[in-house]
């Protein structure tokens, strides 16, 4: 009788896509009612977001009025007139060409650094010149370019840089304070502790707050911080508490016969710590280390409140004229993409790289 009912032929919905969706889709009763709950949503809402996306959208006009009054759809005619105020900020007319090729350094450093085959020295002469053409482009005043202050820097390119340049210099400082908190020295160790655990106790907007507004404050009288300059470094040290305490996470997953066996070898701390211990401890903290990634370059929109024109300040800067108030939502909407290609492109890498390295370790 089993020999007979195994080599029976598979019902039609056992395979397939009926297959498919009896074992995943309404594999249970509880699945089935979530299931059919998602397809009514789908059902109500991707039509509409469609037709006010898509077919009832208005791509030319002079104002707002004049979109409402062809259509009721998504007024894009705001994007088509205040594109380059989105994404380029208070930065002048003529010369946003320049912020154009910062944008795409700004690219291909990310590129660059994201390729497996730099991951040695050869990438810190690349980000040196690197930073320095993004500096001569965006600041000028050599090479025939005219001399724009950064306080007339906007938009994406602004983004970007709060938002690299946290990362990348926020990066080695994390690595310091996780092998501070986990030293044996106690001043070292005390150190390290207050500053993660002083930082990570207050939000980004705080501490971009005491940066603007306070440390001047403190500062000799004739002396000044840009303002820029301020905002960054307040992000690096931000994102560097956090960051710091996932790789200490990473460092304490590890094994301690991967510490035992580097001592074995004779290996000094700072060889045990390059070569055999950091290398495996990013690689286990990688997923949460991406997620500190993306939430950063999000909290980068906070530099509003110290009146930085990041990309989010200058979309709200594109409906302030009276013309075309009433198309906040379409400008949000376009911020909001640019964000979610940046966002999901880290997270794809991270899960790249994941999978790279456990192809890796199975060979």
């Amino acid at each position: 009788m089993s020999a007979v009912t195994a080599g029976s032929p598979k019902s039609m919905f056992d395979s397939g896509v009926l297959g498919w969706l009896r074992n995943r889709v309404f594999s249970s009763v509880p699945n089935a009612i979530i299931s059919m709950l998602i397809v009514w949503l789908a059902v109500m809402t991707v039509p509409a977001a469609f037709d006010w996306l898509v077919t009832s959208s208005v791509v030319h006009a002079d104002g707002t009025r004049e979109c409402r009054a062809i259509d009721n759809g998504a007024c894009w005619a705001l994007i088509v007139e205040k594109h380059r105020l989105i994404l380029f900020g208070l930065y002048p007319y003529d010369e946003q060409w320049r912020p154009l090729i910062v944008v795409g350094l700004f690219l291909a450093l990310i590129g660059i650094s994201c390729s497996r085959r730099f991951w040695n020295l050869s990438l810190i002469p690349i980000w040196i010149v690197g930073i320095v053409a993004i500096a001569t482009m965006m600041w000028g005043g050599v090479l025939g370019m005219t001399f724009v202050p950064n306080e007339r820097w906007g938009g994406l390119p602004l983004t970007l840089i709060l938002s690299v340049f946290g990362m990348a210099f926020a990066f080695p400082l994390a690595i310091l304070l996780a092998l501070g908190r986990r030293s044996k020295l106690p001043v070292v160790k005390a150190i390290c502790v207050t500053y993660i655990e002083l930082i990570r106790g207050v939000p980004l907007i705080s501490l971009l707050f005491m940066a603007s507004v306070m440390f001047p404050l403190f500062l000799p009288d004739g002396m000044n911080i840009d303002k820029l300059l301020r905002a960054q470094i307040a992000i690096i040290m931000f994102a560097a508490a956090y960051q710091a305490e996932v790789i200490r996470g990473g460092l304490q997953s590890l094994p301690k016969g991967q510490y035992e066996a580097a001592d074995a070898l004779g290996l000094g701390y700072w060889q045990k710590t390059g070569f055999i211990i950091l290398p495996q401890a990013l690689r286990i903290v990688i997923p949460p280390m991406v997620n500190s990634l993306i939430a950063m370059f999000k909290d980068t929109s906070l530099v509003v409140i110290i009146g930085l024109y990041d990309l989010m300040n200058a979309a709200k800067a594109s409906f302030v004229d009276p013309a075309w108030r009433g198309a906040s939502m379409e400008a949000y909407v376009f911020v909001a993409s640019i964000y979610f290609v940046f966002c999901f492109f880290m997270s794809k890498y991270s899960q790249s790289l994941e999978a790279g390295f456990a192809r890796a370790e199975k060979r």
